[in-house]
């Protein structure tokens, strides 16, 4: 039986074209919250919700990652199987399609790949288009999740890599949520960063809706984490500082983690520290171009 060969973790439109109606081929829409798409999709696109099925809705923030069970039979009941290619996009350009596919790899899945520059990149192109689907009706599938410890972390394997010389914690939200001078989205969080944590928002990793090469991607983190090849993502609730892990990932970088709770776990009240303003190290004045890291 064959499958399809991804190119990496990134596939352009032209490739998806070609490829659009092959069997085994998964096409996910992991759009989210105002960056759902409602009036069109790419043809045969099934749902990735992540504001639904796709999160742990018993944890008490947002986008928490289900558990191993509740994640495998999500994924099957989008008739996903062991066979199968994916290719996850969303309506943003890249924001929310990076968290599935770090989900779906987290979960032992090694053929996925994001679209670069999501459904906007497409219908840019002049590629098809169809009304967007309520839900998947189709056969269910047979995934089987082989989970991969380390992808994703919570605080207090954070707090040890903000004392490790090795590692780097990247925010990818925008500088005026990480210096604290803009109010956190969500009521009853405290503004600033994590002390130490450098500021790279996920927009700056782009460019025109689409990634920017390999080696503007490396001079990018080099700029903020140095010489460091450990390199752990938050954001405001796990879902763009995928796109960092993507953007690690393009660059060459391999130790790879994301903060699932994110500053929605840190900002809460609690003894986790928090400071205000530039830490040493840190990209001033960049901002992702009016977006909201989430």
């Amino acid at each position: 039986m064959t499958t399809t060969s991804l190119p990496g973790p990134l596939v352009n439109t032209d490739w998806l074209a070609q490829r659009l109606n092959t069997p085994r081929l998964v096409l996910l829409d992991a759009s989210v919250g105002a960056h759902r798409c409602t009036e069109r999709s790419i043809p045969g696109a099934r749902p990735f919700d992540l504001d639904g099925d796709l999160s742990d809705h018993t944890a008490p923030i947002p986008h928490t990652m289900p558990g191993v069970q509740a994640f495998t039979e999500a994924v099957r009941d989008l008739g996903i199987r062991d066979v199968d290619t994916v290719v996850v996009y969303d309506c943003a350009g890249i924001y929310s399609s990076a968290r599935a596919w770090w989900m779906l790899r987290a979960m032992g899945c090694d053929r996925v790949a994001v679209l670069d520059g999501g459904l906007p990149a497409w219908a840019g192109a002049g590629q098809p288009v169809e009304p967007v689907p309520a839900t998947y009706n189709g056969p269910r599938g047979d995934f089987t999740a082989r989970p991969r410890p380390g992808m994703f972390v919570g605080s207090a394997e954070v707090v040890a890599a903000l004392a490790d010389p090795k590692a780097a914690v990247l925010d990818a939200r925008t500088h005026e949520r990480y210096v604290g001078t803009a109010p956190e989205p969500r009521p009853g969080l405290r503004g600033g960063h994590m002390p130490g944590a450098v500021n790279l928002p996920f927009g700056d990793l782009q460019k025109d809706g689409l990634m920017r090469p390999a080696t503007q991607l490396r001079e990018a983190f080099a700029a903020v984490a140095e010489d460091r090849e450990k390199l752990y993502f938050s954001c405001g609730s796990g879902v763009t500082a995928c796109v960092l892990a993507l953007g690690a990932d393009l660059a060459g970088f391999r130790d790879l983690t994301v903060y699932d709770g994110s500053w929605s776990e840190w900002g809460m009240p609690s003894p986790l520290p928090v400071v205000t303003g530039e830490t040493v190290g840190a990209v001033s004045g960049q901002t992702p171009g009016g977006s909201t890291s989430t």
